[in-house]
């Protein structure tokens, strides 16, 4: 997984607020990277999973690449998680 720069971790927090493809992409890669802490690969997958239902085609390749990395199990908490999320927004 390749790693990006973002201008602040709060940029998550912001990408949640304001649900776009591109904030919800970034908030992907914050999750991804661990740039607030830990790397948390489902959440990032839930993440990406829902930039790409935006329209982010880079998104997709993210979340591809994440799934590799995940068991089955985890890519079903991720997809429950982002219906979930959907749901609410």
């Amino acid at each position: 997984m390749a790693r990006f720069e973002m201008g602040s971790p709060e940029m998550g927090g912001m990408a949640e607020m304001q649900p776009n493809a591109e904030g919800l992409f970034n908030l992907g890669i914050v999750y991804a990277t661990g740039l607030d802490g830990e790397a948390d690969l489902v959440a990032a997958h839930k993440w990406f999973n829902l930039a790409a239902l935006r329209g982010n085609p880079e998104a997709a390749y993210h979340r591809q690449q994440i799934a590799e990395e995940l068991s089955d199990v985890e890519i079903a908490m991720a997809q429950r998680d982002a219906r979930e999320w959907l749901g609410t927004h």
